[in-house]
């Protein structure tokens, strides 16, 4: 898992971390619609180089820095549940979308 993140990571962001420098802390089972369900799994990375930028602009629209008590109003719900889960410190896996 971590070696796919950290792949991941440096495609979409520039942002180089080794894999052992990520550790797994939320996990979000999403369902969006009856047809789409999604499992995000959300990574603390504790050492990286390199400074974020867009590397994909037609899959993001972009790319800023927010402080977690005062995010975006448009902030996609599902990595919104994977932070809020991390940050609060809840059981480690959130169901999102499923009532």
């Amino acid at each position: 898992m971590t070696v796919g993140a950290a792949r991941e990571l440096l495609e979409e962001t520039g942002v180089q971390v080794a894999p052992g420098h990520l550790r797994l802390v939320h996990v979000v089972h999403h369902r969006q619609n009856d047809a789409m369900e999604r499992i995000g799994l959300f990574f603390e990375a504790t050492e990286w180089s390199g400074e974020p930028v867009n590397r994909e602009p037609d899959q993001c629209l972009g790319l800023e820095w927010f402080s977690v008590h005062d995010l975006p109003e448009d902030i996609i719900e599902y990595p919104e549940q994977g932070l809020l889960g991390y940050l609060q410190q809840r059981s480690g896996l959130t169901e999102h979308g499923w009532a």
